[in-house]
């Protein structure tokens, strides 16, 4: 079972004509939607409103096998909302109308007996409820993997030194970093995607992936660093791509018995061939979720007519 903390919301994406239509989204549920579409067993914690969003959302997260953590806040006064535009090169951007409230108390008791959690995006910046999130974090960490995808959202994250430091919190008690270019950029301006990598190596995490858009993947761990190229692709647009590839890593690397707490050290010493296969594979499902409209992950049996040959070549010691 694997475990997904984080915010549920609808993209409204704008056709061209200024037209919106409302797609199901979120960076945590995309990824246990995308999760529960490549055959992990997936439960998402989060918090919607009763509304027809909310309602959305709900039957958007069951009709893909997700089941809803029975902890998770279901009465906002609205669904969380991001209005987003696509641009000529496919590329979102996006504007939030969100809320992130404090969870129950009871709700420190889930991912207990997952093998892993992952987490990322907004629900680990916005207050209250970011700080109910670091915490669930660190009590699950000795007996799960920890997965965190910062997802940076610079208008949303305030001041960037303060969200630096959020963000790295996050890095130290986490096993499985995934992170884009993008990301690295505003976080650290001027410094190199390599040099960061191995720096959050040093701060705690095992495995370190950063997506660079179509020039591939690169990862890293304590055998050594890895790339591999991006999958070609018509891109119809780019949401969700991200989350795709972070579910595409987690089922691959559970797939190869990589996941759970007793697994870290295994996951640290897992070889370049093998790292450049696990990255390949999560490219596959975000390349197919960049060919459809939204946030729409392929199912593993899409996937299983056109698996990916793997390219790729070690980046440095």
């Amino acid at each position: 079972m694997i475990t997904v903390v984080g915010e549920s919301l609808v993209d409204l994406i704008e056709d061209p004509s200024g037209g919106a239509v409302a797609h199901p989204g979120g960076s945590p549920a995309n990824v246990a939607v995308a999760l529960a579409r490549l055959g992990q067993p997936t439960t998402l914690l989060t918090q919607l409103g009763d509304d027809a969003h909310g309602r959305l959302l709900r039957a958007h997260l069951a009709g893909s096998g997700v089941r809803l953590d029975p902890t998770s806040v279901p009465d906002l006064p609205r669904t969380s909302v991001a209005r987003t535009r696509v641009g000529a090169d496919g590329q979102a951007r996006y504007d939030f109308d969100i809320a992130w409230r404090s969870f129950p108390d009871r709700a420190l008791a889930s991912g207990s007996g997952s093998r892993c959690l992952h987490t990322g995006s907004l629900a680990t910046v916005l207050e209250p409820g970011a700080g109910d999130v670091l915490a669930l974090v660190r009590d699950r960490r000795a007996t799960t993997m920890i997965s965190y995808d910062p997802n940076c959202r610079p208008a949303l994250m305030g001041d960037r030194t303060t969200a630096r430091r959020r963000v790295e919190e996050l890095v130290a008690v986490s096993d499985v970093v995934k992170v884009s270019l993008e990301d690295l950029a505003w976080l650290h301006p001027g410094r190199g995607y390599e040099e960061l990598g191995r720096a959050w190596l040093e701060l705690g995490a095992v495995l370190v992936v950063v997506t660079r858009g179509d020039g591939g993947a690169w990862a890293v761990n304590r055998g050594g660093a890895v790339q591999v190229d991006a999958r070609p692709v018509r891109v119809v647009d780019t949401v969700g791509a991200g989350d795709a590839f972070t579910a595409g890593l987690l089922a691959a690397l559970s797939e190869r018995n990589l996941l759970g707490a007793a697994r870290r050290t295994a996951l640290g010493d897992v070889g370049r061939d093998a790292l450049a296969a696990v990255l390949a594979e999560a490219a596959h499902v975000a390349a197919r979720t960049c060919a459809r409209r939204g946030a729409d992950p392929p199912t593993r049996a899409e996937l299983a007519v056109d698996r990916p040959a793997v390219v790729g070549s070690g980046g440095g010691a």
